[in-house]
């Protein structure tokens, strides 16, 4: 018996406000590719160049990446924009490249971020999808995802994922998501790879050097180095003192 998905709320009112509109267009406004515009096979490739970027965060499409089948059934209408994201999502390259090399919680706000468009609201939500991906699998949360009202409201079946909430920042789906600290704790790669080890070696120094000229941290390890003990202040005493001893000798009688 599947479990069913647990409610969950935004953390804040904003999460609920509608970050773009037409009446406030700025150069932080998503071009939208919808399948209904494209009237050229120009066009219908630049549609599946922006699904590549929503889906694979590329800058620049790689071969490797690329679905020739699902491109050749769009551009001949066998299938929707929305079944040709869940094509990509569901293909062996996403798997490696995204599912495989994170744990459930950073992958469903990634999944959030890729395919509705904005990120998790909370760690509720994260717990709440991860769920679904312990019962279903991630090609269940992928069908959850895209089959969703919130994705059928956005998008629909012609419409390219986009950008929809952003809080703060750029544009975070051509953010590269691989290799978090927890996963190269677990693989290993902060043992084996040496560059991670230089780094870690050589992060002091490198500070060190990038300070200004008489910054006193720059003297940390000379002052730490300095013996401190016995240098204490002498105790002098006005009983101490022998005043005869300072008074020149032809004063005296």
């Amino acid at each position: 018996m599947a479990l069913p998905l647990l409610d969950y709320k935004p953390t804040t009112q904003n999460h609920r406000v509608r970050s773009f509109g037409i009446a406030d267009q700025n150069e932080d406004t998503p071009y939208i590719y919808r399948v209904e515009d494209a009237n050229s096979p120009a066009e219908i490739q630049e549609l599946i160049w922006a699904a590549y970027r929503q889906v694979f965060s590329e800058h620049e499409t790689l071969r490797i990446n690329r679905q020739t089948q699902l491109e050749s059934q769009l551009k001949n209408r066998a299938i929707t924009v929305r079944d040709f994201i869940r094509g990509l999502a569901k293909s062996e390259r996403f798997y490696e490249m995204v599912v495989s090399v994170n744990n459930n919680y950073r992958l469903v706000d990634i999944c959030l971020k890729r395919f509705l468009g904005r990120s998790s609201y909370n760690k509720e939500e994260q717990i709440a999808w991860s769920i679904v991906i312990g019962t279903k699998g991630f090609y269940g949360l992928v069908d959850a995802l895209l089959d969703s009202d919130e994705y059928t409201d956005a998008f629909g079946d012609y419409i390219v994922p986009f950008q929809r909430k952003r809080m703060e920042g750029r544009p975070f789906n051509l953010v590269t998501p691989r290799y978090g600290d927890d996963f190269r704790e677990t693989a290993g790669t902060v043992k084996t790879d040496w560059r991670f080890t230089l780094d870690q070696f050589y992060s002091r120094k490198s500070k060190e050097r990038q300070l200004r000229e008489g910054d006193p941290r720059k003297y940390a390890d000379m002052a730490a180095s300095i013996n401190n003990k016995g240098n204490y202040a002498q105790r002098v005493s006005a009983f101490d003192l022998d005043y005869l001893s300072l008074v020149p000798s032809r004063g005296r009688k």
